[in-house]
């Protein structure tokens, strides 16, 4: 039984020794031999980049039964268009070589995909990972073509979950009533978080009534604006007009950075505000955390955030907004309407001066993120694969 499965996010590099690397989560160990185990041979179309040279912080993604394919590359709605036929076709030639699609969407790879899975009369499986309602709202992205994305795709999501054999929503809740399956179809709810135990904090913080500066963190890409960065800046700005001696430390990189970095100086707040850019998945992100003291991610979209999660492993109180699965995550007080950055600095305000809040705050998220342990999490996707291959062999046997 072979599986090709579609990943938009370029974040797989090919090395001069032929072997395929990332420095996201999605290695080998922890992502691609879960599939592997139900699946004879698993196939990864995305879009692969060439690195001449490996350090450190590399890590394998190809494996014993883990292959990866590169459809033509490009950046951007545009490059798509002139390399779309071609990448048509590398997917196609893909797929009639496997049995089922696995896919992560909503993504473009995805859309294009499934459309060919229901051409060739093959079954497919969903990951929904984000809403793309929220991820075009106001504010979110700077495009023309925003309001008419915000009204197709979410409806094209509906659609393509309609049509799934099997769909796992990274949410418990939220993305499954927007987006709901097929009735005939098999549903679950499982993060595609990855916490192993050992990067899970051994006990909560304890938070004195000191004065002292406190450090914010905020984690997210800064290739679009649907994480908010912009809104926090200038939070930070209403903080520390009002006397509040705090910092903020901003872990990410993308075309916005220039104009955040310029935002910053603009509001007074250089000495303030630091950007570290993108730092490789794992110990640089966790000592980024350990040596911050509040969390702070006022998305105007989210699935449900990996870096809040990893913050609340490291039993770091978290401040975010009230979309998608934040609310599964972070108690009705620790959360904000996105986009509005008075009322986010009211909220980073009420947190700060109250010790003994963060101290409950910090122990809460930490027994909460016990919740992603790699470990359960890792069982349940094995359970969905060994599903969806399951419904792929009788799909075969009706066939025939």
């Amino acid at each position: 039984m072979k599986a090709l499965l579609t990943i938009d996010a370029p974040v797989f590099f090919r090395a001069p020794d032929g072997r395929v690397y990332t420095q996201s989560v999605a290695t080998y160990d922890d992502y691609w031999s879960i599939p592997r185990q139900s699946f004879n041979e698993v196939l990864v179309m995305t879009r692969l980049r060439q690195i001449d040279q490996l350090d450190n912080t590399w890590r394998l993604a190809d494996g014993d039964g883990v292959r990866f394919s590169s459809v033509p590359f490009y950046r951007g709605p545009l490059q798509y268009l002139l390399a779309s036929r071609k990448i048509q076709l590398a997917l196609k030639l893909a797929l009639e070589e496997c049995n089922v699609l696995l896919c992560n969407g909503p993504g473009t790879l995805s859309t294009v995909a499934i459309n060919i899975a229901k051409d060739l009369n093959k079954l497919y499986a969903l990951d929904v990972l984000a809403d793309p309602y929220d991820v075009f709202a106001p504010g979110a992205m700077k495009h023309p073509l925003r309001p008419f994305f915000r009204w197709r795709n979410p409806r094209l999501l509906r659609k393509q979950c309609a049509g799934a054999c099997a769909v796992n929503y990274v949410t418990r809740e939220a993305l499954q009533r927007r987006y709901p399956p097929a009735p005939q179809a098999l549903s679950m709810g499982i993060s595609d978080v990855h916490i192993p135990s050992s990067n899970i904090a051994s006990k909560p913080r304890i938070f004195l009534n000191e004065k002292r500066t406190i450090n914010l963190v905020f984690v997210g890409t800064l290739a679009q604006l649907y994480k908010a960065p912009d809104i926090l800046i200038d939070a930070v700005a209403i903080c520390v007009r009002e006397g509040l001696d705090i910092k903020l430390t901003l872990l990410g990189d993308g075309k916005h950075r220039s104009e955040l970095e310029a935002r910053t100086v603009a509001l007074g707040l250089d000495k303030r505000v630091q950007f570290l850019g993108l730092l490789p998945a794992g110990n640089a992100v966790r000592h980024e955390l350990d040596k911050a003291d509040i969390f702070v991610m006022p998305s105007y979209q989210e699935g449900l955030p990996k870096a809040m999660v990893e913050a609340m492993a490291r039993a770091l109180p978290c401040i975010g907004s009230n979309v998608g699965g934040i609310p599964e995550l972070l108690p009705e007080e620790d959360m904000v309407m996105p986009g509005n950055a008075p009322v986010l600095a009211q909220k980073i305000r009420e947190v700060v001066v109250d010790a003994e809040r963060m101290t409950k705050m910090s122990a809460y998220n930490l027994k909460k993120a016990n919740e992603y342990r790699q470990e359960v999490l890792r069982e349940q996707r094995i359970n969905f694969y060994y599903n969806v291959c399951k419904k792929t062999e009788e799909w075969i046997r009706q066939k025939r």
